[in-house]
């Protein structure tokens, strides 16, 4: 239950998260950068980000991640979990607060002043002092993610929070954050990204325009349907899964044949029978993140 309010009040008003345990990797100069993931950095302008992947040999994606231009030749690299990716490694340095949801410019606007919020676009940042402000998320909604020093976690964390408090600002654990970017149709690693997908299957190609991949399986939205499980129907793999909140069902992600079309029927190792879905289920045109933040 308390999952589903903090699911709900990220919808409605605010969530606060704290995803500090992402791992932080800084690249010197842009060839470094550029070898290490699919993006061209040479169109990546300072104070820019880019929705990324770190491939394997064989193709497979390893992770995705998000590339910062921090100017001067220099990059940022953050990913979903630490590892060894190359870089000097400055994971665990900041404390990384996402503020998502549709009062969130409001919010952050009594911090950083509203002529800030207007003007930071969507897949951009800037830095106020010991403070980095970037626009993205993984909720769907609008949203930010702060990045102060370590030791200031719990002071900006205060300030968020007293800011919020007229606002339905709630502070929210991994369980809504987990329903919330399922709902919007966003893979995370060692679910849809098993070591194994590429990006073809992901629905990712478009990060990765120079290769050429074999697809016989695709990501799907899959809707979990109360009926009794068929033999004759094809085969689809569940990889994340929850009640949605907003959609009052069962929802999930998964990989189904890359011939399944949206409201066909397929069968769960499971035995229950799930409808296909497009994705993303929540906001189709993700007009939501990209939204006017006052």
């Amino acid at each position: 239950m308390t999952a589903i309010v903090e699911h709900l009040a990220t919808r409605r008003a605010a969530g606060l998260f704290d995803f500090s345990f992402m791992g932080l990797y800084e690249f010197p100069d842009i060839s470094s950068a550029q070898r290490i993931q699919t993006r061209n950095l040479d169109a990546l302008a300072p104070g820019q980000i880019a929705y990324t992947l770190l491939l394997k040999d064989d193709g497979a994606v390893l992770i995705d991640a998000t590339v910062w231009s921090l100017g001067a030749g220099r990059f940022w690299l953050f990913t979903g979990r630490r590892g060894a990716f190359g870089g000097r490694d400055r994971s665990g340095e900041y404390a990384i607060l996402a503020l998502q949801g549709p009062a969130s410019g409001r919010i952050l606007a009594k911090l950083i002043g509203a002529g800030a919020v207007r003007g930071l676009r969507y897949f951009h940042f800037l830095q106020m002092e010991s403070m980095i402000i970037a626009r993205l998320g993984f909720s769907g909604e609008l949203g930010y993610e702060l990045l102060v020093h370590a030791s200031d976690s719990a002071a900006l964390r205060r300030k968020l929070l007293d800011a919020g408090r007229g606002d339905g600002l709630r502070e929210c654990g991994w369980a809504a954050a987990d329903s919330l970017r399922i709902e919007a149709g966003y893979v995370l690693f060692d679910r849809e990204v098993d070591g194994r997908a590429n990006p073809g299957e992901l629905g990712l190609e478009r990060l990765a325009p120079s290769g050429k991949f074999t697809v016989t399986r695709r990501l799907a939205g899959l809707e979990i349907l109360d009926e009794p499980g068929r033999g004759d129907l094809p085969s689809a793999i569940v990889t994340s899964e929850c009640f949605s909140p907003t959609l009052h069902k069962t929802i999930a992600l998964g990989f189904t044949h890359s011939g399944s079309n949206p409201g066909s029927r397929v069968a769960l190792a499971d035995g229950r029978t799930a409808r296909v879905a497009t994705l993303p289920f929540y906001d189709a045109g993700r007009r939501r993140p990209r939204a006017s933040p006052l």
